[in-house]
């Protein structure tokens, strides 16, 4: 937390933290769809928390090289013991009600205390014997590393340590961070298939990321609920269906500074026809929203070849009737006001009561007014009557010959 240390603060490596966010990640989609009655919460009792009907699970993860060992001597043992140890003394777990896992990626020393901890489903689970194999290595140990792990545990009753064992289990070579990755993406597959998986994944990461960076930094924002986590997961696989497109977060709040695309040909556009700065400065958010979400789209392969240029036919086209409509309104002897008022009257069509989709279920209003934008910017629409001579008047090189 800010401004505090810890007692039992991890020094972990980038790649620890993403390994725990990606576990807990994982054990959220593999709870969806069993029911909505859990939570998950990062560094609150432990690395990870979940609490499910009946009872409440601590994680302890230890993400290491391969080829590495835990032993009955390995600080990452003892220093999940300490833990554990320290809470069982402080009152602070109600190990009737809770199980301790310890998941590691190095492997278990054979007969170690680690390996004989190892769930029943193992065939090698011996809980007197790990109580035998740790109480025979805290007195051979003179490990500095492990003082203050030695120390709590001493600190347990026989009886304390014996209940404290029976609920913790230790799994080894357990899936390292790019495994749990693979794994995830075999799990999303059923809800979007295989060619959606990575982009799916992608999303659902980054706002399970945010997510967790607001429960630590905010001591009012609770667990990760199974409600919560049901509602998200089942909006963003909406959004992956055949009619429909993702709108991603980060893109939907883009505010750029205006000025810094002053020169702009759609901006440009807008000079024309007097449209205020508040209203540039929204045509711009626009353009630059539609812009990045219609690239991020193609990045990630969400579009059916040809789709952006189908899209854009169908603004062109619908603009083009406005535009003819007008052609036949204005005569040559109109003035340069009644103009403008006209080619207002357009601008407004496109930013306010257009709204063609590029698919039916996508409906986010930045898309259709930030491609008109993009268009504007290209010159394949305007707003002003005589838009074209004037801008290219305008655009021209200095210096270029006319014919």
């Amino acid at each position: 937390m800010a401004g505090t240390t810890a007692p039992f603060e991890a020094s972990a490596s980038a790649v620890g933290y993403v390994y725990q966010l990606r576990k807990a990640l994982h054990s959220c989609v593999d709870q969806h769809g069993r029911g909505l009655d859990w939570c998950i919460a990062i560094e609150a009792g432990d690395d990870v928390e979940e609490v499910v009907e009946g009872g409440r699970i601590l994680y302890q993860l230890k993400h290491r090289a391969a080829g590495v060992t835990m032993s009955d001597y390995s600080t990452d043992l003892w220093k999940t013991l300490r833990i554990w140890a320290h809470s069982v003394t402080n009152k602070q777990l109600d190990l009737d009600e809770t199980d301790l896992f310890l998941l590691t990626t190095a492997d278990l020393t054979p007969d170690s205390a680690g390996y004989l901890l190892q769930p029943v489903a193992s065939g090698v689970r011996d809980e007197s014997r790990g109580l035998q194999a740790l109480e025979a290595a805290r007195k051979a140990s003179t490990s500095k590393d492990n003082k203050k792990a030695y120390e709590a545990f001493d600190k347990l009753s026989a009886d304390e340590r014996r209940a404290m064992l029976a609920r913790v289990q230790v799994i080894g070579n357990a899936p390292d961070v790019d495994e749990v990755e693979k794994l995830l993406l075999e799990r999303v597959v059923s809800a979007v298939g295989h060619a959606y998986a990575s982009p799916f994944l992608q999303r659902l990461e980054g706002w399970f990321y945010q997510r967790t960076i607001r429960q630590l930094r905010t001591e009012e924002m609770d667990a990760i609920t199974g409600n919560e986590f049901d509602y998200v997961f089942t909006d963003l696989r909406n959004q992956f269906r055949p009619e429909n497109l993702p709108i991603d977060e980060d893109i939907a709040v883009l505010q750029p500074n205006p000025s810094d695309y002053a020169s702009m040909v759609f901006v440009r556009q807008m000079d024309l026809i007097d449209i205020g700065k508040t209203r540039v400065g929204i045509a711009v958010r626009d353009y630059i929203r539609a812009f990045t979400q219609r690239s991020r789209w193609s990045e990630d392969k969400l579009l059916l070849p040809g789709e952006i240029s189908k899209y854009e036919r169908r603004l062109v086209e619908e603009w083009q009737d406005l535009f003819a409509e007008m052609e036949d309104n204005i005569g040559a002897e109109s003035t340069e006001a009644e103009k403008v008022a006209a080619a207002k009257k357009i601008y407004q069509w496109a930013t306010r009561e257009a709204r063609p989709r590029i698919r039916v279920g996508c409906d986010e209003p930045f898309v259709s007014k930030g491609s008109f934008h993009i268009l504007a910017n290209d010159l394949q629409v305007g707003w002003h009557i005589d838009f074209m001579t004037r801008l290219m008047a305008v655009l021209e090189p200095v210096g270029v010959a006319k014919a």
